[in-house]
């Protein structure tokens, strides 16, 4: 992208810049275009759960950005050979979950290719200067997480049968779970940043928010939620490729303290799919953005730490 250069118009509020979950166009005073893209191969075996879990995350950065889903495209990659009901079957779990988003799927582009991969190119909409990015962090901010993590470690354990079903149908679960009721909760209380936690993990996408907010950040590894059964199958050696290599670029950027091992460096790197939101949100509305979660049922609303003035800098403590 450095190679890129950089895209700047009036109306484009949000762009490149700090690595945003999304683009973000202003159409008009009252109207803006959130716009993202988002897909991948399968990570569990039964078609209709893969393409609702696909949708559930490619609509995860629109939520991110405190919008609302509106439109989406089907981006499909997959092979001739393969039986056409399959392909029906991810198409069909990934219209169940838009209209559970109520967003409309009205197409879409397929290619021939030798892995499957399914994902969105997602239209939403904001209020112009009513989007929430990851630049906006405060130090004193409190850093507040809405699903656990751990789903790369299971996702890839199942893969290589290493995981009993109990253990992927919970992680299942979270990655199907739409991260709009957190959404509508942010936006109601006003909170000063946000960014989903996907493919580059906890650590990866808070590095993110520090860097485009000009801040720090403390997070307590005791803080975090985790599924059940990650923490033991990292213990056997089970970790996505993608975990190692999040862990690996975010090296010089964090301060790991005592007691944080490396297989909890590992975890809180962990590449996950439809993660939760982190959020950053002012220490004097943090209850009312606890409550506005709870009021919502979001089961998972986790207080894992605060924003510093350690600008750039994640400190890890046990």
């Amino acid at each position: 992208m450095r190679q890129l250069p950089l895209v700047r118009h009036p109306d484009l509020l949000v762009g490149t810049e700090t690595g945003d979950d999304a683009a973000v166009y202003r159409l008009g005073e009252d109207t803006a275009l959130v716009v993202t893209a988002d897909f991948f191969p399968p990570i569990v075996d039964d078609p209709f759960t893969y393409g609702s879990i696909a949708v559930a995350n490619s609509l995860s950065d629109i939520y991110a950005m405190g919008g609302r889903p509106l439109l989406g495209l089907n981006l499909v990659s997959f092979p001739v050979e393969l039986s056409k009901e399959v392909l029906a079957t991810i198409l069909k779990g990934g219209y169940a979950k838009a209209l559970e988003a109520g967003c409309l799927l009205v197409g879409g582009h397929t290619v021939d290719d030798k892995e499957p991969k399914y994902g969105l190119a997602a239209i939403g909409l904001v209020r112009p200067g009513k989007q929430i990015t990851n630049a906006g962090a405060r130090p004193g901010d409190a850093l507040v997480l809405t699903k656990p993590i751990g789903t790369g470690i299971i996702t890839t354990a199942a893969k290589q049968g290493a995981c009993d079903s109990g253990t992927l149908a919970g992680a299942v679960r979270w990655m199907d779970t739409l991260n709009s009721a957190a959404c509508e909760a942010m936006v109601e209380v006003g909170v000063h940043a946000c960014t989903d936690v996907t493919g580059f993990g906890l650590v990866g996408h808070l590095q993110g928010m520090v860097t485009g907010s000009g801040v720090g950040a403390r997070i307590e590894l005791s803080a975090v939620p985790v599924l059940p059964g990650a923490r033991e199958l990292l213990a056997e050696g089970v970790a996505p490729g993608g975990t190692h290599r999040n862990h690996n670029s975010v090296g010089q950027l964090v301060d790991w303290r005592d007691g944080v091992g490396k297989e909890e460096r590992l975890l809180l790197c962990d590449a996950q799919t439809s993660g939760g939101l982190l959020i950053s949100v002012a220490a004097d509305r943090l209850d009312a953005l606890l409550a506005a979660l709870a009021n919502r049922s979001v089961a998972v609303r986790a207080v894992i730490g605060r924003m510093t003035t350690k600008g750039g800098r994640i400190e890890v403590t046990a």
